[in-house]
């Protein structure tokens, strides 16, 4: 008897400056409910939740592109990402038909992660997740059902503090632990064309990409900064089940014109 073949799923991830962007949002949104298949949004809301933070009072610290989150700074990005982002994508994707639950990790014990070693950097209440601890079991009843899942990148210790995750790592901890079910794709959407050769040139555009090639990029430093733990967990995921990773820009989500990892 031939095995059953998997059904698709697209985990798409989007970042803060298109969260912050109601216009961009919206079409984003439509664009994201016309996918065939199964589908799974991850979003940041980093730059909200730095607005925010200004505009309390508390100082936004960041080191290698990434937020160093101490107790003040975890209950503003809690605020902004679980609720206020979280909450008004749910409802934009409600106005357009597709039934969506906004979650962060500690629902349903979805995402539950480790706070990361103080050692060398003491990033504050930050999360490294493991997907062979992601409640797949639910996240799946919710895609059967016909529920389109929307996490935000907050995830728990399981000892009753929350913590800040970054949002591409939350979307190859899921892609990982649903390979097993589902044939998954993972679109990291953002504002550029995708990986590119020259970062002011977007006809540069490196249209296919694998691990050695990679290497050598990074090695030339034409990939730099935040790319570069993008592309680490994209090529994780890949070693790992995921079955291909595209870097695009938001507004190429349907055509999938971007950067092919493989």
């Amino acid at each position: 008897m031939a095995e059953n073949k998997k059904a698709t799923l697209s985990i798409v991830k989007i970042g803060g400056n298109i969260v912050d962007n109601p216009a961009a949002l919206e079409s984003f949104l439509y664009d994201f409910h016309q996918l065939d298949g199964h589908k799974l949004l991850v979003h940041g809301g980093g730059v909200m939740a730095s607005k925010m933070a200004k505009q309390l009072g508390i100082e936004t610290k960041m080191l290698n592109g990434r937020r160093i989150t101490d107790e003040e700074t975890l209950k503003v990005v809690t605020m902004v990402y679980a609720g206020w982002g979280n909450k008004n994508i749910v409802a934009l994707l409600q106005k357009i038909g597709c039934n969506a639950l906004g979650l962060s990790g500690a629902d349903a014990n979805t995402i539950p992660a480790i706070r990361r070693s103080s050692v060398p950097v003491d990033f504050g209440f930050v999360g490294d997740p493991d997907p062979d601890k992601t409640n797949t079991g639910f996240i799946s009843k919710l895609i059967e059902s016909n529920i389109t899942p929307v996490f935000c990148a907050i995830t728990h210790d399981e000892n009753g503090s929350l913590l800040n995750t970054n949002a591409d790592t939350i979307a190859y901890t899921v892609a990982t632990a649903l390979s097993e079910k589902y044939n998954v794709t993972i679109y990291y959407c953002f504002e550029k064309e995708g990986v590119l050769g020259d970062v002011n040139d977007p006809d540069s555009l490196i249209l296919t990409m694998n691990r050695e090639e990679y290497a050598v990029y990074k090695q030339q430093g034409i990939i730099v900064d935040g790319m570069i733990p993008k592309l680490d967990n994209s090529f994780k995921a890949i070693n790992n089940g995921v079955s291909q990773v595209v870097v695009l820009h938001a507004k190429n989500l349907l055509s999938g014109k971007g950067t092919s990892l493989m």
